[in-house]
This record gives C-alpha cells, structure tokens and sequence, in this order.
C-alpha cells in the first residue's frame, strides 16, 4: 500500500528503516540497514530485504522518501513506473531553511507551510514556485533547493485522499515517531559496539504487536483504488488484459 523510508540516527551511526503501511492502517517496520540514504549499496539491501520477504514489487506501491537522490534511484530501480514517490514536505523545507539567514527562516517555513497546508495541488505549486522566484535573486541555493523535486512534494496532494491521510503520507515524520522507542535504549547505553548493536536495539520494532494504527485510516481504501487503477494502466499499456486474469 505505502512504503516509507528514512534514515534514524543513532550517535554517530545512521540507520536506514522502512516501514510498510497496510491497507487497514497497521504500519510494519519491513527492513533496518546501517548507512545513510546517500549510500546506493544500503538502499539498494534494504528494498531488496522486504521482496524476498514476500514485498510484490510488480504492484503499485506509494513510496514515501527523504529526498536523497540515491534513494530516489533505488526506489525507481526496484518499482520502476509502478512507484508514485511521495518526497518528505518536513525534509523539504528543512533542506530550503537551512540555507538562509537564521532572520528568514520562520517567514519562509510559513509560506511553505500554507501551501502544503492548502490540499490543491495546483495552488500549492503556485505558491511554491512565487515564493522560489522571491528568494531567486539573494538567495539563489534556496531557490534552487525549494524548486528541486517540488511536483515529487506535491505527489500525494494530487492523489485526493482525505486531509489527515495526506498529513501522515506527505512525510516521514512516522518513522522518527515508531522509533522514538528505540531513542529510549539508546539513551541508555553509555558506549556502542559497531553498527551490528545499533540494529539489534533498533531490532526491538520486529517483535512490535501494538502499533497504533495510522491517522485517518478508514479512508486508505481510495489510495487502494488509485494505485489498483496505476496497476492496469501499466498493465494494459504492456498488454495484459486484466479480464481474462480475473477470469
């Protein structure tokens, strides 16, 4: 249904999680690889990890990502045409912040804010794009970070769903919250042994029986059915008659 990735860091080790949003709103953490978004070697093991596990790669899958180009890469790599990526609205104005003066920074974080507040799409990209052009002149980095991927940071706008589901699928802010857990064995822990410990503790979410459900999720059913109907246009596209499937 909806897969997210991040990276989790703990001390001085990053942590890359994936976690799989079913259809009636359980979130199960599928795979944990130490290294960051930007390693190919780390993103590709952990999207391989959960298809051996039974993952169908040949179905549309929403894909929820920081931003991280080599991510980005893998994801299409593995899911090709049939994975909309959704990119981080949280990592998107954080990476646009944090390449302005400290004076700026709250007055931009708020446009940005507004607009992926607005659920229309077209809206928000015109809000986006007005503020991109703003910021163009003095502060040419941030216009180019805010401009980067932003359709990609509107993918789930587009979709319809209802205001709360796009709150929770417009980000990975899910992930940090699953693992907050985890923060707290860390804490605990006055000196790590390699990355092999971090992924033992971080490992505590396998054996997890009691996540909540995800906000709003009666109405993850109309996601099912946008990415059902992804699956036959791509399908019919390559020719495969879904009727005679069904029959």
């Amino acid at each position: 249904m909806a897969l997210q990735i991040d990276e989790v860091h703990f001390a001085e080790h990053v942590v890359l999680a994936a976690v799989e949003i079913d259809v009636d709103g359980t979130k199960h953490p599928l795979g944990l690889r130490e290294g960051a978004s930007e390693n190919a070697a780390a993103c590709r093991a952990l999207l391989e990890d959960p298809i051996e596990r039974g993952l169908n790669p040949n179905r549309a899958i929403l894909v929820v990502i920081d931003g991280a180009k080599t991510l980005r890469r893998a994801v299409l790599d593995t899911f090709g045409e049939r994975a909309p990526i959704q990119r981080c609205q949280a990592h998107k104005k954080r990476n646009v912040t944090d390449t302005l003066p400290e004076r700026m920074r709250a007055s931009v974080r708020t446009v940005m804010n507004q607009a992926y507040a607005s659920h229309d799409p077209k809206r928000a990209r015109r809000s986006l794009e007005s503020l991109a052009h703003k910021l163009e002149s003095a502060h040419p980095g941030a216009a180019a970070s805010l401009r980067e991927g932003v359709d990609e940071s509107l993918t789930v706008m587009v979709l319809h769903l209802s205001e709360g589901l796009e709150r929770v699928l417009s980000s990975t802010n899910l992930i940090e919250n699953l693992f907050s857990r985890v923060r707290e064995i860390v804490r605990r822990v006055k000196r790590w042994h390699g990355g092999s410990m971090i992924l033992r503790a971080a490992g505590v979410l396998e054996a997890e029986r009691h996540f909540r459900k995800v906000a709003d999720y009666r109405a993850l059913p109309r996601l099912a059915a946008v990415l059902r109907a992804r699956d036959v246009s791509i399908d019919r596209g390559r020719g495969v008659d879904h009727r005679k499937q069904v029959a």
